[in-house]
């Protein structure tokens, strides 16, 4: 019996066992163990070895996280034709190269509709969406100003197609809020240290900023595509979401009739500085107290997720390493 029909005679015997248990989470999967389950392929590449030899670069995706993987013969005939945002069935060592976990791929077979739960590929926030919707249109109603709270409802109780988006968003393509429903929970995060922010500072216009953390995302509706690619679109890639969500509450704004130009130029001003910096992307720097607010508030809420996912994404104990981001050796805290 030949090498092929030695592994795949294994691939039999494993799949009539690992059928019977639940799917196998990629952030379960440790150096050394062995990969035979179904994944998402989020992305599929043709490259080439410094020796001319081919193999395909493939990220395999489920609701936990994404691991990269290797094939490095694909023209062997256990590896079935497929391309990114199929769903295969692979079969692999799970090694480490620099320090990462990789996946050195032997078969692979396309599955059919039926033989996978969608659900399980999707990562999802931790919270509900019709809980978490609710909490922030209760917060958008608390807005007093007639035309605030008419800009409010335009986006977040008219327009079905924008909505059907922001509940589905996620807040970014990597680093934190990268899954279903995470444009919603950063954005009532945001709102509900806006909120708490006026309780301490009466300088501010609550109003304003309630009606800006609530609307300073918006653009990332349009800024990234959906679930399972939640990649950038052709406006994201040109404008940003910065630069979008202006426009699309200039649009919303002019449809109001009477609504102040002093007021509109405010909020705008509040959505294009919420990044605080120019070096952060941000076409303006915070020029109104409103405007500090909310880059606050929402670096806060970026930063303390990120961390968030870097301590349940971990399975080391104390000191985590250096992070770039952090610049600095990160340490998990223990509750002990």
């Amino acid at each position: 019996m030949d090498a092929n029909a030695d592994v795949t005679a294994e691939v039999r015997h494993i799949g009539k066992q690992e059928r019977t248990k639940r799917m196998k989470y990629i952030r379960d999967y440790k150096e050394s163990d062995r990969m035979f389950d179904v994944y998402l392929c989020k992305h599929k590449q043709s490259a080439v070895t410094k020796n001319g030899k081919p193999y395909d670069n493939v990220i395999l995706q489920d609701k936990t996280g994404t691991i990269d993987a290797k094939i490095w013969d694909p023209n062997n005939a256990g590896i079935e034709d497929f391309d990114s945002m199929d769903y295969i069935e692979v079969y692999g060592d799970v090694t480490s190269f620099q320090g990462a976990l990789q996946v050195n791929v032997k078969r692979v077979r396309k599955c059919r509709e039926g033989e996978y739960d969608p659900a399980e590929y999707l990562p999802v926030s931790k919270f509900k969406t019709a809980d978490m919707m609710k909490e922030l249109l209760d917060l958008a109603a608390s807005v007093k100003n007639p035309y605030l709270h008419g800009l409010l409802e335009a986006f977040f109780v008219k327009d079905e197609a924008f909505i059907k988006a922001f509940r589905q968003s996620s807040a970014a393509k990597t680093v934190h809020h990268g899954f279903v429903g995470g444009l919603l929970q950063h954005t009532l995060a945001v709102a509900k240290l806006c909120d708490y922010f006026c309780t301490q500072y009466s300088v501010l216009n609550r109003d304003l900023l309630l009606t800006a953390a609530i609307c300073h995302d918006i653009g990332k509706t349009k800024e990234l595509s959906l679930f399972p690619q939640n990649d950038y679109t052709d406006d994201g890639q040109f404008l940003g979401h910065i630069v979008i969500g202006s426009e699309m509450i200039g649009e919303k704004v002019r449809a109001i009739d009477g609504f102040p130009p002093l007021l509109a130029n405010e909020l705008k001003h509040c959505i294009l500085s919420h990044h605080g910096e120019f070096e952060f992307g941000s076409p303006k720097k915070p020029a109104i107290v409103e405007a500090v607010a909310l880059n606050f508030a929402d670096n806060v809420d970026a930063k303390m997720e990120t961390f968030a996912e870097i301590l349940e994404n971990s399975t080391e104990k104390g000191w985590l390493g250096y992070n770039r981001l952090f610049e600095s050796n990160l340490r998990g805290t223990s509750l002990e």
